[in-house]
């Protein structure tokens, strides 16, 4: 039989786990925006971005839109700015958005949806860009389709599993505590007293005996 956990047991469990998502989407935005910052080549930075910044989304919402907007932290770094950065953060930074806004708007089944929209921008930009001039004919290789979309995957694969998975324990522990609770039978009372008669060996037996019948007396005859 299971037991159910008490009010306290469940906030402080609640409390910990909330702890813990917070500090693990910290710990994620500034391992990228580390990453953004240290020098390196553009293809490694847009998929660090992509990757981390939906990682840091299934922590809590608004650490993925703060993943967004550390993608301008390259043009802060130290060192050249690198020039397919120019089309990489406005492309792929809207197509960000816009997937992280359906995401929060629905359950896992929008998520497919949302894929489809950031691959859409990414594959429209790609027939554009092969008709385009250096920086933006970047565009058109399958090196930044590949930078763009793979990590895409990966994150929008992640969280349908996760919010799946979410799912399938709050439908458990839901139809766990509709189920009545077994009612447990009484225990026989071990200290019941049987009355048992015994007869007293000391009881007197009583017999009845009837009187002996009386014989007449009988009168001397007369000479």
């Amino acid at each position: 039989m299971t037991v159910a956990a008490s009010p306290s047991a469940q906030a402080d469990r609640k409390a910990l786990w909330t702890f813990l998502r917070v500090l693990l989407g910290l710990a994620l935005l500034a391992g990228l925006a580390y990453f953004l910052w240290t020098p390196g080549a553009w293809a490694n930075k847009l998929f660090v971005w992509v990757l981390l910044t939906l990682l840091a989304d299934e922590c809590s919402g608004w650490f993925g839109y703060a993943g967004v907007a550390l993608g301008a932290l390259v043009f802060l770094a130290p060192g050249a700015t690198p020039e397919q950065w120019f089309v990489v953060l406005p492309l792929v930074g809207a197509a960000l958005f816009a997937l992280l806004l359906l995401k929060h708007s629905g359950g896992a089944f929008v998520l497919p949806f949302a894929a489809l929209i950031f691959a859409g921008a990414v594959l429209g930009a790609d027939r554009v860009g092969h008709a385009l001039e250096t920086p933006i004919k970047l565009l058109g290789t399958a090196e930044f389709r590949r930078m763009a979309l793979l990590p895409m995957a990966i994150g929008v694969t992640l969280s349908f599993v996760r919010q799946l998975v979410t799912t399938l324990l709050r439908w458990h522990r839901r139809r766990q505590a509709a189920r009545p609770a077994p009612v447990a039978a009484p225990a026989a009372d071990s200290t019941e007293v049987t009355e048992v008669v015994v007869a007293d060996p000391a009881a007197s037996t009583v017999t009845q005996t009837s009187p002996a019948p009386q014989t007449p007396p009988t009168t001397p005859k007369r000479k």
